[in-house]
């Protein structure tokens, strides 16, 4: 009977170890901000088999295999891109599509607390099948891409071929890929017919109410934003580069009242997206910093991303949001249009949120005080005293970027020493 007894005891001590260890990790202490689900109060979030399994206050630590000190630092959902440029390849010739002008994922994203990434056009429908083997099926990152309405993609002047700008055939591709394809993009076309624009709406309508992406492109003189806007882009299109001031595209703020354009509030109502798209020369502070003045926050923060623009004015994803911070919006304003928000334009809203169930794509991130310079291509500079730095980003609960050794598990140190 006493050794039935210690055998009982035995057997509840090892569930009761089991039951301490029902997380994989725990962050403890962070300041939360999930837009989705409306928090911004330090909490702690736990993770376990990959997705997170708790958000409230004071999760016992013992429950978990290991723990995250997140005590001073913002734990957010893992950041999304809406767009960027990540068809790299090797042919010299071909620009943003399988040429030398685009970035492999996860040399960029994880260092910068990014977890998704929407390739912006870089694939047409004729050359997705490609992009899809050599990076989105070969990256961490999650990689998901609007499909260029013109076949061949973003190489250069095949840009300009409608007769390669097939509604059917795209809307074809996205179907077969729907995994992975959110979307059309229409980019770089010169000149003032609206039968590109107008082909990929069709496009998207074809695949089932995908949004398109709208790169306006350039005509002298510049073709109307509000017939665009009210003619042609139907409700939950993207209008990128919200914030361009070029000489060939007309642009949302009056210079002269240094207000952001009637037609476009309305634009906004009738349920258009307006996205960042920074870029190399598609951001100036002329356009931002009056309509950030008027309280027209862009719907999402992206990059533009490529090798021209990383090393220019841009930088990087956390460097673009900092600017945003710099000009005003408040910080909750710069995580929701850099998570939730661009999730919901790409309809992935299971993305960019911290709801338990949710893949754990996190970003720990921390204000850095200091001295910056933020400035456009033009040469104005904004000073500012902080800006966002990534500690450390889990992919699908994993650590996969950890700036300072913050994850390093001393469990796991002890015991491979041994």
């Amino acid at each position: 009977m006493k050794n039935i007894l210690i055998l009982m005891l035995g057997m509840a001590f090892l569930c009761g170890r089991a039951d301490a260890q029902s997380y994989s990790i725990i962050i403890k202490g962070g300041h939360v901000i999930d837009p989705k689900n409306n928090i911004d109060a330090v909490m702690d979030v736990a993770i376990a088999d990959g997705k997170i399994a708790q958000v409230s206050k004071n999760i016992d630590t013992q429950l978990a295999k290991q723990v995250i000190d997140a005590k001073g630092l913002y734990v957010t959902p893992g950041l999304i891109d809406i767009h960027s440029h990540n068809f790299f390849g090797t042919q010299p010739d071909h620009q943003y599509e399988n040429g030398n002008l685009a970035l492999p994922p996860d040399g960029f994203t994880f260092r910068n607390g990014v977890t998704t990434v929407v390739d912006a056009g870089s694939s047409g429908w004729r050359t997705f099948p490609t992009f899809k083997a050599q990076t989105i099926d070969e990256s961490q990152t999650r990689v998901l891409a609007f499909i260029n309405i013109v076949g061949e993609g973003m190489r250069g002047g095949y840009e300009q071929d409608m007769n390669d700008m097939d509604p059917k055939m795209a809307a074809m591709v996205a179907r077969r890929y729907k995994k992975y394809v959110v979307g059309f993009k229409l980019a770089h076309y010169e000149g003032h017919e609206w039968a590109p624009i107008d082909r990929a709406v069709e496009a998207g309508k074809l695949a089932g109410g995908l949004p398109v992406m709208v790169d306006f492109g350039g005509s002298n003189p510049p073709l109307s934003l509000e017939e665009l806007f009210t003619k042609h882009m139907k409700p939950g299109d993207i209008f990128t580069h919200c914030f361009g001031q070029l000489r060939s595209r007309e642009y949302i703020v009056d210079l002269q009242t240094q207000k952001v354009k009637p037609f476009v509030w309305e634009a906004r109502k009738r349920g258009i997206f307006f996205d960042v798209g920074y870029g190399g020369i598609s951001f100036a502070y002329s356009q931002g910093i009056p309509a950030i003045k008027e309280g027209f926050f862009p719907n999402s923060i992206s990059t533009d991303i490529h090798t021209g623009s990383m090393n220019n004015a841009m930088k990087d994803m956390l460097t673009t949001m900092s600017k945003f911070l710099a000009m005003g919006m408040d910080l909750k304003s710069v995580i929701q249009a850099s998570t939730s928000n661009p999730a919901m334009e790409i309809k992935r809203e299971e993305l960019g949120n911290l709801s338990v169930g949710a893949e754990a794509d996190v970003a720990i991130l921390n204000i850095r005080e200091g001295k910056f310079g933020f400035f456009d291509y033009t040469g104005f500079k904004v000073e500012a005293n902080k800006k966002l730095e990534c500690e450390l980003t889990m992919r699908a609960g994993k650590i996969v970027y950890d700036l300072n050794g913050i994850g390093i598990n001393p469990a796991v140190l002890s015991k491979s020493s041994e």
